[in-house]
């Protein structure tokens, strides 16, 4: 059983634990709204991206001058996953929910007998997937001394993306990251960057279907593609970062909240063991007092 002074000791941990966990849940509740506003500001610009895409493309299913962006390989042999997940940890389930999904997508490609490569986008995502992938691991790009990750960094990325793919490296390229619900709620979601999977939402795609528009493009619909598909992956990627940031300090909040809850019934626990055991001993003491008296 623990002295008096190490149960105190213990109480003094918790308690000095519990005041940096109550901490970090002010701080991630200061940082989220300001990155919630801007991960739902991204939505549209990327939804209205989706759209413009579907409407050009869809004239060009099946034609041999589509981009290549768009038709892919011809093959579906090479995969690169590109796994965005956070810097740090202390943020619940976030950094292993994508790395689970994307490890799994990984298992499954290997068995299939798929060549399979993995780009990192964050710290975690590369501590948590390097043990089993360590041989396919391309790079870690990391935003650690960065205080607010921009389009720019985004832009990195895709660009090393596109020369990879320029350079017949892979033949699809999926991104994995989290997509932002609630406090409580962040989504894992695969997307498809190439080739260019263009999925509009269901609202936005009723708009669509509501009025038959038919357009007519200058110039053509090849030489829109050849540029504009380029500009897709940075957007789709810099959504993702938006979408992980909110979702990190939702899950942080959440995760902090908990564990401040936690050191308060811990704090309960040791007390009342302390008050037990101090009340043991100095009835104890009482004992042998009396009992001394007697004797005399």
């Amino acid at each position: 059983m623990a002295s008096l002074k190490e149960l105190r000791n213990r109480i003094a941990s918790v308690k000095a634990t519990q005041k940096i966990t109550k901490a970090m849940q002010m701080v991630a509740a200061a940082k989220l709204r300001k990155a919630q506003v801007a991960a739902e500001a991204a939505r549209p610009y990327s939804e209205r991206m989706a759209k413009v895409m579907a409407n050009i493309s869809a004239g060009m299913e099946g034609s041999d001058s589509a981009p290549k962006l768009m038709a892919g390989t011809g093959s579906d042999q090479n995969h690169l996953l590109v796994v965005a997940t956070a810097e740090r940890g202390l943020c619940g389930g976030f950094n292993s929910s994508i790395a689970r999904l994307a490890r799994d997508q990984a298992r499954d490609l290997l068995a299939q007998g798929k060549q399979l490569k993995i780009l990192c986008v964050g710290k975690k995502g590369f501590d948590a997937l390097k043990m089993e992938f360590s041989g396919i691991l391309l790079d870690v790009v990391t935003f650690r001394e960065i205080k607010n990750v921009g389009f720019a960094q985004a832009n990195q990325v895709a660009t090393q993306v596109l020369s990879m793919f320029d350079d017949a490296e892979f033949d699809v390229c999926t991104l994995f990251y989290s997509e932002f619900q609630s406090i409580i709620s962040q989504i894992p979601t695969s997307q498809q960057l190439i080739p260019a999977n263009v999925v509009v939402a269901d609202d936005v795609a009723s708009d669509a279907d509501a009025v038959d528009v038919h357009y007519e493009y200058e110039p053509s619909e090849e030489e829109i593609l050849e540029d504009l598909l380029p500009r897709n992956i940075p957007v789709q990627i810099f959504r993702a970062i938006l979408e992980n940031a909110a979702s990190e300090q939702g899950a942080r909040m959440s995760a902090m909240d908990n564990a401040t809850r936690n050191a308060g019934e811990v704090i309960d626990k040791l007390t009342l063991s302390f008050n037990r055991q101090r009340q043991a001993q100095i009835t104890k003491e009482l004992i042998e007092i009396i009992s001394g008296a007697e004797a005399l």
